[in-house]
């Protein structure tokens, strides 16, 4: 039986991830919490552009209606 997204993301708590958002902006951080309307909080977050960290943000949340993929 396949594992649900909620499942897989509570998996992933406490280890790094990459977040696409609309508007092509990428996150990358350590995922520390999340609902079920997938609003996300990263800790040690940072910005990326072209793959290469440009801003670093320390602790955000991502509002669940703006993510377009998570990757571990």
């Amino acid at each position: 039986m396949g594992k649900r997204p909620l499942d897989i993301l509570n998996n992933t708590l406490g280890k790094s991830v990459i977040i696409k958002l609309k508007g092509e902006r990428i996150f990358r951080g350590t995922l520390e919490g999340y609902d079920i309307h997938m609003n996300l909080v990263l800790e040690n977050a940072e910005e990326l552009k072209e793959g290469e960290a440009e801003k670093k943000l320390g602790t955000v949340v991502v509002r669940g209606d703006n993510v377009v993929y998570i990757s571990p």
